[in-house]
């Protein structure tokens, strides 16, 4: 061992030690492969002992649920991230001004059968730029489709004044349960400007879930610029059974509505923004975020709520473990994803403007569930299988597949700029059970897996900020 002085008389003895161990050699630093295992493994070790987003998540969905563009429980937010950034003691904290559209749902919506025993209730929620009804509602009869087509080849002569209802389901046979509501969403998302083009009174979609429940699931709507908006909501898919079953036993079944919803004029909001400073490349920016806003029936925890506290706690990480990156990291929590996506294009827009260098930028927005990997995408070829040289670093803790994709709503404008996007890929079994209803609740997300996710991105950062891709 080497010997400590404390005691002159200790000088003799001290150095006929010496005189005796063999001469000390400077220790190698360990291989880049075992520095980076061991610096993923102390990140994953981190958050699953000491993370903190499940805290703040809670924090979050019990102060301001229903985070929907223009209203107070937004507001609120935005203050609550940038009072967290500034806590965590990130650099250059500040709220980046957004106009974002502001939709009401208003009074609770009601849709009813109208049978022969009498009205009978249809779970529903009104879906966003969803017009109102008349004052005493709307009552017609109802045409089933499954395509946008089908509407287009009724025409206005069969449409006109009818409640168009879109009941083509999400796959069930799809492993991959966000292919399957890319494959129904169209439904929601233009049927009801398609079925109002064609004069229709008002649409009903199926909710866009592969759980059979009387749930419905809200989400939102588009209408031409030249098509007044009609009154449309999201039925259970419960609910959707029971007219379609209607339906087929008597095609001149009648459905009333009641929705009194509005759109007011635009309200800002802001993106929120904060930085831990670059060691070697301050110009050069890593972002990580999420969004902000929710529905505004539904607590939003795992959409985004997972999100923007996983986007704290990498934060967290590179703070509590020491780590200096090299580039900027940015944590960004974006407004208005839901309804108009209004904050990722005034980011990128702001990004154009003062030519900042991204060189990196990582979304979560699929939930707070168990991490499986990572979609990568580059305007410079295949990324994602050059990230992949990373899975034996991830595989220990359940992180394996690295595929082709765009990042997610908020960054994919970026990598039209030259960035490298990415987006976390948890387990997507059961978020669409959740997604965009009022049971999208913090009792929904494990701890662990949250905190799994958190690290896993803070990861996938450091190895690029430390070995570029």
């Amino acid at each position: 061992m080497r010997p400590t002085l404390f005691f002159a008389s200790g000088l003799i003895l001290a150095t006929l030690v010496r005189a005796t161990e063999p001469a000390a050699t400077a220790q190698p630093s360990p291989p880049p492969a075992e520095l980076a295992a061991e610096t993923v493994n102390r990140i994953f070790a981190e958050a699953l002992a000491h993370g903190q987003a499940h805290d703040q998540l809670r924090e979050l969905t019990t102060l301001y649920p229903g985070r929907l563009a223009g209203s107070k429980s937004l507001a609120g937010a935005v203050e609550w991230g940038a009072q967290v950034l500034s806590g965590m003691g990130l650099t250059h904290v500040r709220l980046q001004d957004v106009m974002v559209p502001h939709w009401e749902r208003g009074a609770p919506e009601s849709v009813q059968l109208l049978g022969a025993q009498g009205p009978s209730p249809l779970a529903a929620a009104a879906l966003g730029n969803s017009a109102a009804t008349p004052a005493g509602g709307l009552t017609a009869g109802v045409i089933e489709v499954h395509s946008l087509a089908e509407v287009e080849k009724l025409g206005r002569e069969r449409v006109a004044g009818k409640i168009i209802f879109f009941n083509r389901p999400m796959d069930p046979t799809l492993f991959r349960t966000m292919q399957a509501y890319g494959g129904a969403g169209d439904q929601r998302n233009q049927g009801p400007g398609v079925a109002a083009k064609y004069g229709a009174a008002g649409a009903l979609t199926r909710s866009l879930t592969l759980a059979l429940d009387d749930l419905p699931h809200t989400g939102n709507s588009s209408f031409p610029s030249d098509v007044p908006a009609i009154p449309a909501a999201a039925l259970s898919t419960i609910a959707a059974d029971r007219l379609s079953t209607a339906l087929a036993a008597n095609p001149a079944t009648q459905v009333r509505i009641a929705i009194h919803a509005r759109t007011l004029p635009e309200a800002l909001s802001h993106n929120v923004i904060g930085e831990i400073r670059g060691s070697e490349f301050p110009d050069e920016i890593i972002l990580v975020g999420g969004h902000l806003d929710s529905w505004d029936l539904a607590p939003g925890a795992h959409d985004d709520g997972t999100g923007i506290v996983q986007s704290f706690e990498v934060m967290r990480l590179f703070r509590v473990l020491g780590l200096k990156p090299r580039h900027t990291l940015r944590c960004v929590l974006f407004t208005n994803e839901e309804n108009g996506t209004r904050g990722a294009a005034a980011y990128t827009s702001a990004v154009r403007t003062a030519a900042e260098r991204h060189v990196f930028a990582v979304e979560t927005d699929n939930g707070g569930f168990a991490p499986t990997g990572f979609n990568l995408g580059s305007t410079q070829g295949n990324i994602h299988e050059r990230a992949a040289r990373w899975r034996p670093l991830f595989e220990p803790w359940g992180v394996w597949a690295f595929t082709k994709g765009s990042g997610g709503a908020d960054v994919g404008a970026l990598m039209l700029l030259g960035t490298t996007v990415a987006g976390l890929t948890p387990d997507s079994q059961r978020y669409f059970d959740y997604h965009h209803a009022v049971s999208d609740c913090i009792d929904k997300v494990n701890p662990r897996e949250l905190h799994l996710g958190a690290a896993a991105i803070a990861s996938l950062i450091w190895l690029v900020d430390q070995q570029g891709l």
